[in-house]
């Protein structure tokens, strides 16, 4: 099983239907895991998925619409009833802080500490590992990126050709350099893998800097272009105009989701080929219960000159 994968819970925007349910989106990210929007029924969702309260570290709401936050209380109150130990990181507008404490306690239970808040207010705002940027929708929303920090590709064959070898592995990489030898020619750039998630809202510069260059990137998709102008209104966006920040944002892996009840699992061709009229990468149209890999690294090919 891959360590970085995206396990979908629902998919629905407004209101749950017979075929999907509210949204609802845990990331696993190196045995940490992320769980987005929670909407309503996300705890039997996570249950039919083999998810558990113990596998959330950070519980993140973009904003307080019902359909990405009514999961809260479940959630919060199967964390205290499992006796989860480790922290839970709650981030969410700090605008709709009055929300989240009615979803908070929403009901009578034996309270647990393990609930950290980190709202998130303003442009440049982060919590933790996670960048959040403000979103165009009627009420404060925003996305997240999770960006893995870039390293080196050690190459064995340049470490062999320069006769590095043991305790000069280490030093190289510590240091930069070894009797001369750099660590430039002995490794590769890495790029840290990324994700973004691009909930409710129109098209605005956060959305394309949330999504550049992404490895994996799950966005709305409430809309096809039929209905651009109520997309419009309502702060959504188009399957079309999806495609587009994934095309616009060298995106590697675009996961559409969040539709509206008014179209059936026999439109998703259509969806996808709205997108692929802007995108011709990689393109995922999620379902209830799926699970997306993270694409693996991208590979520096060029090999540093001796």
């Amino acid at each position: 099983m891959s360590s970085r994968e995206l396990v979908v819970l629902g998919t629905s925007s407004a209101v749950p239907t017979r075929h999907r349910n509210h949204n609802g989106y845990l990331l696993r990210w190196d045995g940490q895991g992320f769980l987005f929007d929670p909407g309503e029924g996300t705890q039997r969702q996570m249950a039919y998925a083999g998810a558990s309260a113990s596998d959330v570290h950070w519980l993140c709401v973009t904003h307080f619409h019902g359909d990405h936050c009514l999961g809260v209380p479940g959630v919060v109150q199967r964390i205290a009833r499992d006796r989860v130990r480790h922290p839970v990181r709650a981030v969410f507008p700090a605008s709709g802080e009055a929300y989240w404490r009615r979803l908070r306690h929403a009901a009578a239970f034996a309270d647990t500490s393990a609930i950290e808040e980190c709202p998130v207010s303003g442009e440049l705002d982060s919590a933790g590992p996670l960048i959040a940027r403000r979103l165009s929708h009627p009420v404060e929303a925003y996305g997240y990126r999770l960006q893995e920090p870039s390293g080196r590709q050690m190459l064995p064959e340049k470490l062999a050709e320069y006769g590095i070898r043991g305790p000069e592995v280490g030093e190289l990489q510590r240091t930069g350099s070894v009797r001369g030898i750099t660590l430039d020619q002995c490794s590769l750039p890495r790029p840290g893998q990324s994700f973004a998630f691009v909930m409710d809202t129109r098209l605005c510069d956060s959305v394309f800097e949330l999504a550049a260059g992404v490895d994996m990137l799950v966005i709305e998709t409430t809309f096809l272009s039929a209905e651009s102008a109520l997309a419009t209104e309502y702060g959504h966006l188009t399957a079309f105009e999806a495609g587009r920040v994934a095309a616009e944002a060298g995106v590697r892996k675009l996961v559409i989701t969040h539709f509206s009840e008014r179209y059936t699992p026999d439109d998703e061709p259509v969806f996808l080929d709205e997108v692929r009229r802007s995108f011709d990468g990689e393109v995922v149209a999620a379902r209830d219960l799926m699970t997306v890999p993270v694409p693996r690294r991208a590979r520096q090919l060029q090999i540093p000159a001796k």
